[in-house]
């Protein structure tokens, strides 16, 4: 134990030795000791037994919503980021991508113009989902269809899934379209669907397509198999020899009630974000293409197709009463439809 040293006056030094602790003061110390060792023990036993006790906090991770500051923030409410259930996207999941539907009518050339559209590198264009009747009975089938679509759950030979920076599908007009059309634009509406409305001008010209595409589906021209688009002139050639015959007495309502199907569509989907395409500016025009890929927001791309149109030429060469029919649209508004108009 330490001494004591004790300085009396500036030249002395007494070095003293301490004094011995009495006993009872010995005790009281060691009591002392003990009961703040006890204290201490006690208190990190019980910090212990709340360790023990405590659970997991589960923290709800917020996936923040992909942003793409390259565009134009008016546009960014047609940008989508699909999360479907089948596969991840993986690194484009933060990749935009529109949404858009073409809305046509048969024989008005939306298989060829969608064979266009998926020949570009990033567009998925599904073809008529809507010909199966089970999809389109009534809005909620239709709804849950349109959902597996635009969530890139569907499946065709068309589908470009992770990286597709447009995807889509054609519609006919008959196929459920006009009779729920108030509710399909309130959906197209709320999440940004792009809408091509193509029809064709010539309305003649539809008809002969349609009047011999219905009699191939029976005759199965090609070798017993219907087709109702080809890929080589000469089944082009196989499938144009046969000659429809027009009924001339109701051609020309025929043709008016054509013409109002398609005026009460545009009507419709007036309110949607929407083009107005035709056939035959597309078959003119080269620009057109460009135009269209413009509108869904898709890089430029020289868009190709195998297919091969069938009805080629002259109409008198494609209908059998053309001498009826002729007789019946002269002097009518309908008269340049008897002319090549491409």
């Amino acid at each position: 134990m330490a001494e004591y040293i004790c300085v009396f006056n500036k030249d002395t030094l007494i070095i003293k030795p301490p004094k011995k602790l009495p006993g009872f003061l010995r005790m009281i110390v060691l009591v002392i000791a003990m009961v703040c060792s006890i204290m201490i023990c006690s208190f990190c036993l019980q910090q212990i037994n709340n360790h023990n006790k405590s659970e997991f906090v589960n923290f709800k991770v917020i996936v923040r919503p992909c942003q793409d500051y390259m565009f134009n923030h008016s546009r960014l409410p047609f940008l989508t980021y699909p999360r479907p259930k089948t596969f991840c996207r993986a690194e484009c999941a933060c990749n935009p991508v529109r949404l858009f539907a073409i809305l046509s009518t048969q024989r008005s050339g939306s298989g060829w113009f969608e064979t266009l559209l998926n020949s570009h590198i990033n567009v998925s264009s599904n073809g008529e989902i809507f010909s199966v009747k089970e999809r389109r009975d009534n809005v909620s089938s239709i709804v849950k269809t349109l959902d597996k679509v635009y969530n890139l759950d569907w499946f065709t030979s068309a589908s470009k899934n992770q990286c597709s920076a447009a995807i889509g599908f054609k519609w006919m007009l008959n196929q459920g379209l006009m009779e729920n059309h108030k509710e399909i634009v309130e959906y197209f509406n709320r999440k940004g669907v792009s809408v091509i409305l193509l029809f064709r001008r010539n309305t003649l010209r539809r008809m002969v397509s349609m009047l011999a595409n219905s009699y191939d589906r029976h005759a199965k021209l090609l070798n017993g198999t219907h087709k109702s688009h080809v890929h080589s002139f000469e089944e082009a050639d196989t499938l144009s020899r046969y000659r429809p015959t027009i009924n001339s007495i109701t051609l020309i309502n025929d043709l008016k009630q054509m013409e109002s199907t398609v005026t009460k569509a545009i009507e419709y989907f007036n309110s949607t974000r929407h083009m107005i395409l035709y056939y035959e500016d597309l078959i003119k025009n080269g620009t057109k293409l460009y135009e269209v890929q413009k509108f869904l927001g898709l890089p430029q791309m020289n868009l190709t197709s195998h297919q091969v149109k069938i009805h080629r030429g002259p109409l008198w060469e494609h209908i059998e009463n053309w001498n009826d029919v002729n007789r019946t649209l002269g002097g009518t508004p309908y008269e340049s439809f008897l002319s090549i108009d491409y």
